[in-house]
């Protein structure tokens, strides 16, 4: 394998690391990827070690993980330094476990407007769109369409 994953051109580098060419020049210009010297005469080549930190990169953000968190994984990437990344995990965690709270309360309040629109019948203000405009009730009883945290 690792033979096939030298001297790659970087259409041929995009490929093997599962992205497009505009992701490993935004990866550059971000600085989570360097970017090969240009040989005189000839064009930048990169290897298997691109292709891993690439691949790291794009677990990364499966993650959640920002790019800026993930310059700080990458830094730790030798392995040495496991409380340091746990950490950022547990902070990453915390957000996650913030947005899937906001994402149920949400949930609830969408599902109890969902029912009072299809118990309405005749010509009464529809109540997602009364609710919505500050006029009904159902998002004022603690389920509240708050904004997601950060």
């Amino acid at each position: 394998m690792k033979n096939s994953l030298e001297n790659l051109t970087i259409g041929a580098f995009a490929k093997a690391a599962g992205v497009n060419v505009e992701t490993i020049r935004f990866y550059q210009r971000k600085g989570l990827l360097s970017e090969p010297g240009k040989p005189p005469g000839s064009i930048r080549r990169y290897g298997e070690t691109d292709v891993i930190r690439v691949r790291f990169v794009k677990s990364a953000q499966r993650l959640g993980f920002s790019l800026d968190e993930i310059i700080e994984l990458l830094r730790l990437e030798d392995g040495t330094h496991c409380v340091e990344a746990s950490k950022l995990a547990e902070h990453k965690l915390t957000d996650v476990r913030g947005k899937l709270t906001d994402l149920k309360r949400m949930e609830a309040a969408l599902s109890r407007l969902v029912c009072a629109c299809h118990a309405t019948t005749g010509n009464i203000s529809c109540p997602l769109i009364a609710s919505l405009q500050g006029e009904g009730e159902l998002l004022e009883t603690g389920a509240m369409l708050a904004p997601m945290s950060d």
